[in-house]
């Protein structure tokens, strides 16, 4: 996962200013919480938060397909 820069955020300034982080995450999709200058939270959007989890789903389901067949 390539992260940007521009995208992190310390946990106190969002603790100061989650208005600053909400439109970060409008404009770019996704900021990264820090919380001792290590990645800790991640803030996305609902819709694409949706489809991160039906990509996953889609990729169980297809590994599953592919066990059964084997077997």
């Amino acid at each position: 996962m390539n992260i940007n820069t521009n995208n992190l955020v310390s946990i106190t300034e969002a603790n100061q200013n989650f208005s600053k982080v909400a439109r970060l995450v409008d404009e770019s999709g996704a900021a990264i919480i820090l919380k001792n200058n290590v990645p800790r939270y991640l803030i996305l959007e609902f819709s694409r938060a949706e489809k991160e989890l039906l990509a996953a789903d889609e990729d169980v389901l297809m590994i599953s397909k592919r066990l059964i067949e084997k077997k």
